[in-house]
C-alpha cells in the first residue's frame, strides 16, 4: 500500500479542517488532531489520522454531539464524576484528566470517572499529560464487545485498553499503554488498510478459528489468554460498572448504529509523587530504575533493554523531523474536499 510522507503541522491543518467541517468547533478540533497525532508520531497508527473518517461520519449522522456541555460534580474530597454530554471523547478526556490532576495535587490521589463520551483516542496522550505535571497516572477505558473470553466463541468484553504513567526528572516519563486484547482492534484496521497480513494470534473468523487475513478477522483474542481476560474484565468493572454505566456486550458499536450516542466511560486516577515520600526523591528513583533497567545485560540479538514507551518516544523524535508516513488512501480522504 502507497504512504504519503507528510508533516506534523500540514496534517494537524488537514484533520481540523476535516473535523470543522462537521461542525466541530475549531478548539474541540485541535485537542482531537492534536491526540490522532501523537499516535501516529509514535508509529501507533492504528490510533491515529486513519480514524478520522470515522469520527466525522458519525458526528454527521448524529451518533456524536458537536457542542457539549460538560458537567463536573464532586465526589467526596478526592474524586468527580465527569459528564461528557456525548461530544468527543478526546476532548473529554483530556478535560477530565486536568480535572484529576488538580484533585491529586490537592488530596495527594485524585479520580475522575467519565460518563457520556465517544472514543478518546490512545491512552498514551493522557498519561503524558498527567505526566508533564509530574503527576503519576492511571487511565481505563471500556469498548465495544469484540475480544472472545478466555474458553469462550464468541465475545464479550471489549479491547478495554489501560495506561500507566510515571514521570521522571531527566528521563522521559515512563509509559505503559496497551489493550488487554492481543491488539487493539485499530491494528486489524491498519493492515486491512495497508494490504498486510497478520499474526494468527491476533483473531479469529466467524467460526473461532485463528486467522492471518485481516478482513477475515471477526473477534479478538485476549492478551496472554486468561491474563488478559481478566485484565479486560477489571477494566469493564472500574469504568462501565463502577460508573452506572453499560458494560460487556451492551456498549453501542463503534463501527455501526452511527446516529446513537455510545456513553462510553473512562475512569482515570491520579497520585501526587509526593504522596509517600518527597517528589524529587520518586522521580530520582523512577531516573535510577530507568538507568539501571539500560544497563541490563542484554539478550543476544538485542542491542538494549527499554522501558516501556521509549520505543514510541525515539519514533516520534524520528517523525517530527522526518515526517508522518499516511496511508496515500487517507491521505486522499484529508485532502477531499
Amino acid at each position: 500500500m502507497e504512504e504519503v510522507v507528510i508533516q506534523q503541522a500540514e496534517l494537524k491543518a488537514l484533520v481540523v479542517d476535516k473535523l470543522v467541517g462537521a461542525e466541530v468547533s475549531e478548539e474541540h478540533a485541535e485537542v482531537v488532531a492534536d491526540v490522532l497525532i501523537h499516535a501516529d508520531l509514535r508509529g501507533v497508527s492504528s490510533h491515529g489520522v486513519l480514524r478520522t473518517e470515522h469520527y466525522v461520519k458519525r458526528m454527521l449522522m448524529g451518533g456524536m454531539n458537536a457542542n457539549p456541555e460538560f458537567k463536573v460534580e464532586r465526589k467526596g474530597s478526592a474524586g468527580a464524576l465527569f459528564d461528557g454530554d456525548n461530544g468527543m471523547g478526546h476532548v473529554i478526556t483530556k478535560e477530565a484528566m486536568d480535572e484529576a490532576i488538580k484533585l491529586s495535587k490537592e488530596n495527594g490521589i485524585g479520580i475522575v470517572g467519565v460518563i457520556n463520551s465517544s472514543h478518546c483516542g490512545a491512552l498514551s496522550y493522557y498519561a503524558e499529560q498527567a505526566a508533564k505535571e509530574d503527576t503519576i497516572s492511571m487511565v481505563m477505558t471500556h469498548t465495544d464487545s469484540a475480544v472472545v473470553p478466555f474458553g469462550g466463541a464468541e465475545p464479550y468484553f471489549g479491547t478495554n485498553p489501560i495506561a500507566y504513567g510515571f514521570p521522571a526528572n531527566k528521563h522521559k516519563p515512563m509509559i505503559l499503554d496497551m489493550a488487554t486484547s492481543n491488539v487493539a482492534f485499530g491494528k486489524v484496521l491498519h493492515a486491512r488498510e495497508t494490504g498486510k497480513e497478520i499474526p494468527d494470534n491476533w483473531g479469529v473468523d466467524e467460526k473461532g478459528n485463528p486467522v492471518t487475513d485481516p478482513n477475515l478477522v471477526k473477534h479478538l483474542l485476549p492478551a496472554s489468554g486468561p491474563k488478559g481476560y481478566g485484565l479486560g474484565l477489571v477494566v469493564d468493572v472500574m469504568t462501565g460498572v463502577l460508573t452506572g454505566s453499560t458494560f460487556g456486550p451492551d456498549i453501542p458499536p463503534m463501527y455501526g448504529d452511527y446516529n446513537n450516542y455510545r456513553q462510553l466511560s473512562h475512569v482515570i486516577v491520579t497520585i501526587n509523587p509526593g504522596l509517600f515520600i518527597g517528589k524529587k526523591e520518586f522521580l530520582s528513583n523512577i531516573d535510577q530504575m530507568i538507568d539501571e533497567l539500560h544497563a541490563v545485560q542484554p539478550a543476544e540479538g538485542v542491542s538494549s533493554v527499554m522501558v516501556p514507551g521509549e520505543p514510541e518516544q525515539w519514533k516520534e523524535e524520528a517523525r517530527k523531523i522526518e515526517g508522518i508516513p499516511v496511508p496515500k488512501s487517507i491521505y486522499d480522504y484529508l485532502k477531499s474536499q
